[in-house]
């Protein structure tokens, strides 16, 4: 243990980090180019099957489909909350455990320890900060 430095470790850390977050600014600026540039497509292709309506047309190269994505949202949590319990249709709600409120949770309810069907996986990592003297 003796023979790292962990002066250098750290230099070429955040060397590697700066190096990635340039690759991934360049991605994302030439992939949302290209993104603007098929969404330009996509709305043309879409005036045609709107104008012949037809839901799916054939091409040499390819076929278009014309598809309805719909989104729902909700504009009164308290609301539908109460309608999910009334009606007891909790699969209208996503499987996911609010990680923020949860913690806070066992920390209020120390004493009682997990609920059932909940497991936790806890991990140490590495987090490593820049030097606010450092120009790296």
């Amino acid at each position: 243990m003796s023979d790292i430095n962990l002066e250098e470790l750290v230099s070429a850390y955040i060397s590697l980090r700066n190096e990635r977050a340039s690759l991934k600014d360049e991605y994302e600026q030439k992939d949302n180019a290209l993104k603007t540039d098929m969404e330009k497509l996509e709305v043309v292709m879409l005036g045609v099957c709107n104008t012949v309506n037809a839901d799916s047309i054939k091409t040499t190269y390819g076929t278009v489909i014309r598809k309805l994505n719909e989104r729902f949202y909700c504009q009164d949590w308290d609301n539908f909350y109460k309608f999910v319990l009334e009606n007891e249709v909790p699969q209208l709600l996503e499987r996911r455990i609010a990680q923020g409120n949860f913690k806070q949770y066992l920390s209020d309810n120390e004493a009682d320890g997990l609920p059932p069907g909940v497991s936790v996986m806890r991990e140490y990592g590495v987090v490593v900060r820049k030097s606010s003297s450092s120009d790296q």
